[in-house]
C-alpha cells in the first residue's frame, strides 16, 4: 500500500471515529447502549478489523467499554472524576496562547465569527443536539490555536471524555437551554472580539471562565 493509500485509510478511520464519538457525546448513543460491530461495519462500509481499531481507540478514550460475553457498551461520565477533569481543562486552555500558538489570521477570525453566528441563530431554533455540536466545533477551533501536539492530545481526550454531561443536564431539565444559548452567544462574541484584537491570552481567560461557570451550573452531586 502506498503512502497516499495509507493516509487515505487513516483519514477514513479518523472520520468514522469522529462520527461515533459525536453520537456518543450527543447521546445518540446513550450510556449503556451496546454497539454492534456488524451494524457499524455495514453502515460505514468497512470490514470489522478496522472498525475494531476505532472501537479500541474509543475505549482508550473512556467512551466505550468492551465487556466479555456482552460486547462494546457506551460508558457513562464518572461524577467522581468530573470536577478533576474540568479543573484541569481550565488550566490547559490557558496554555494555548503560550505553547506554540498559531498566527491569528483573518481566516482564523472568520472561523470564529461563523461559530458565533451559529450560536446566535440557535436563539431562534434552539436544539440541545445542535448546541452540543456547536460546542464541539468551538472546542476544535480553539484547539487549532496551538500546534503543541501533546497539549492538543490531552485537551481533546479530556473534552470528549466529559462532553456528554451538558446534554445530560439539559435532557434532565437541570439546565435551561435558552439561557445556556444566550450565555454561549455572548461568550463566543467576546472570543471573536479578543481574536480581532489578536489577543490569545484573552481568549484563554475567556474560555477558562466559560469552563468554570459551566461546571458550576451543572450542580453535580
Amino acid at each position: 500500500m502506498t503512502k497516499t493509500q495509507n493516509s487515505t485509510a487513516r483519514d477514513r478511520l479518523d472520520a468514522i471515529h469522529a462520527e461515533i464519538r459525536d453520537r456518543i457525546c450527543g447521546l445518540d448513543y446513550p450510556p449503556g447502549k451496546r454497539l454492534s460491530e456488524v451494524a457499524l461495519a455495514e453502515e460505514f462500509d468497512v470490514s470489522r478489523t478496522p472498525l475494531r481499531r476505532v472501537l479500541a481507540r474509543l475505549e482508550d478514550e473512556g467512551l466505550v467499554q468492551s465487556v466479555h460475553g456482552v460486547g462494546t457498551l457506551v460508558t457513562d461520565v464518572d461524577p467522581r472524576e468530573l470536577g478533576q477533569v474540568y479543573r484541569l481543562r481550565q488550566e490547559l486552555v490557558l496554555l494555548y496562547a503560550r505553547l506554540d500558538p498559531v498566527p491569528v489570521t483573518d481566516a482564523v477570525v472568520d472561523r470564529f465569527r461563523a461559530l458565533n453566528a451559529r450560536a446566535t441563530a440557535l436563539k431562534s431554533t434552539p436544539s440541545a443536539r445542535a448546541f452540543a455540536q456547536l460546542d464541539s466545533d468551538m472546542f476544535l477551533a480553539l484547539l487549532d490555536l496551538t500546534e503543541n501536539a501533546p497539549l492538543r492530545e490531552i485537551s481533546e481526550r479530556l473534552y470528549f471524555r466529559t462532553a456528554r454531561i451538558w446534554v445530560q443536564q439539559v435532557t434532565a431539565s437541570r439546565l435551561d437551554l435558552m439561557q445556556e444559548i444566550e450565555i454561549y452567544a455572548n461568550e463566543t462574541a467576546q472570543i471573536v472580539a479578543a481574536l480581532e484584537a489578536r489577543d490569545l491570552d484573552a481568549v484563554g481567560h475567556l474560555r477558562h471562565a466559560h469552563i468554570s461557570l459551566s461546571f458550576s451550573r451543572f450542580q453535580v452531586d
